[in-house]
Order: structure tokens, then sequence, then C-alpha cells
């Protein structure tokens, strides 16, 4: 059972930047869809950013297109957030979040299909 560590998270002003991380535990890391969850107060955990275990293809939240990067480095069991040009409105708990595929295409915008889920970064954007 994999496990998922997030860390970077942290108090920014608005239009700076932040990278999050996420470590997990598992040496097969490399054949797990991951992605990027976040959560506002007295908000739905919703979907920011998810990346096939091939990091071939990656599909994005329409709140954070263009501002936002997934990445991975499956040598060191990592998957990056990059956050540029960040909003009050993107404060939130950010949770990384995998799933077990076989199929290098697996990608998907569903919490539910995420078994596997990180304790949580706080990214507070102020303005």
């Amino acid at each position: 059972q994999v496990q998922l560590v997030e860390s970077g998270g942290g108090l920014v002003q608005a239009g700076g930047s932040l990278k999050l991380s996420c470590a997990a535990s598992e040496g097969t890391f490399s054949t797990y869809t991951t992605a990027w969850f976040r959560q506002a107060p007295g908000k739905e955990r919703s979907f920011v950013a998810a990346i096939t275990w091939s990091g071939g293809t990656a599909d994005y939240g329409s709140s954070v297109k263009g501002r936002f990067t997934i990445s991975r480095d499956n040598a060191k069991n990592t998957v990056d957030l990059q956050m540029n040009s960040l909003k009050p409105e993107d404060t939130a708990v950010y949770y990384c979040a995998a799933a077990r595929s076989s199929s290098r295409y697996y990608i998907s915008r569903v919490l539910g299909a995420y078994a596997y889920w990180g304790q949580g970064t706080q990214v507070t954007v102020s303005s």
C-alpha cells in the first residue's frame, strides 16, 4: 500500500508562487496515476490536476489551467505541483492522491477513482 506525504504549503501573497511536492513510499509508484485535489473551508474537495504514470498526459481543472503545472519524477517517487499567479481563491488544503493503474494512459478527475491519499498541506494566499 502506497503512502503519500505532501510538503511545500505555506502563506504567499496574491500573484506569488508555491511548489507542492508529494513523496510516495512505494517503489512501484511509477504505475500509479497521481492527482492533486484541494478543499477550501466549507467546500467539497475538488479536482486540481492529474498526471498519468508515464507522465505523458496531464489534465487540469478549469480554474487552475495555465497557472499550475503538474509533473512527476518516477525515479524519485515524487509528484510536484508548481503553482504560479496564485489567487486568494486558491486558498485550501491540497491533497495528493494516487490510483494504481495497468494503463499508462489512465487519468481521472473523479475523487473516488483514487484509493490512496496524503494528509494534506495548507496553502494560504493573501490579497
